[in-house]
């Protein structure tokens, strides 16, 4: 009986260590489809990578990376009341820094419904870039985990901020000077 115990505790594992084997290669597999290097780090201080997504036409746009203007990411669901307090803020931001200010709204489509997200951005008016992270990957990627949770990237595509969940619209206002 306790050879029988014994083979079957290493039997064990060795499946879990090949579990552990794949499970890290589909990782790295997934992050090359995605064109994005391992070492990438959501932290600030770090650089993204540029990066494709989805509009609300089916359009692919690039965000991340190094651009002309600094890039507020921002990560959202339209089931999450902290968005629902955000978005009127965000509207805002778009109107009043435009010129200096580039906002992404990553939509978390694989925690969400893609019709009720196109309703929450039909009724808060948004007029600047709603992208669609269907599989997910984006939101993994980010460690985005509450909601919403946003990256200020400087134009050089360097992560200047992190934000989890809901600022004023004053905090905007002195992270958009301190960084543009």
């Amino acid at each position: 009986m306790k050879r029988f115990i014994s083979i079957l505790l290493v039997t064990i594992l060795i499946a879990l260590c090949g579990i552990y084997i794949y499970m890290d290669e589909k990782d790295k597999a997934a992050l090359a489809q995605l064109n994005v290097n391992e070492d990438f780090k959501p932290k600030v201080n770090h650089a993204t990578q540029a990066a494709m997504l989805p509009d609300l036409t089916d359009q692919h746009v690039n965000f991340g990376g190094p651009q002309a203007k600094l890039q507020l990411i921002n990560f959202w669901a339209s089931w999450c009341g902290p968005c629902i307090l955000e978005a009127p803020d965000l509207v805002k931001l778009h109107k009043n820094y435009s010129d200096v200010l580039t906002i992404y709204a990553v939509n978390s489509t694989r925690y969400d419904k893609e019709r009720e997200a196109r309703a929450f951005v039909e009724q808060y008016g948004f007029t600047f870039d709603v992208l669609f992270d269907r599989e997910g990957d984006f939101t993994e990627l980010y460690k985005v985990n509450t909601y919403p949770t946003s990256f200020v990237v400087d134009k050089d595509g360097v992560i200047r901020e992190r934000i989890n969940g809901v600022i004023t619209y004053e905090q905007w206002e002195r992270i958009i000077e301190k960084w543009s």
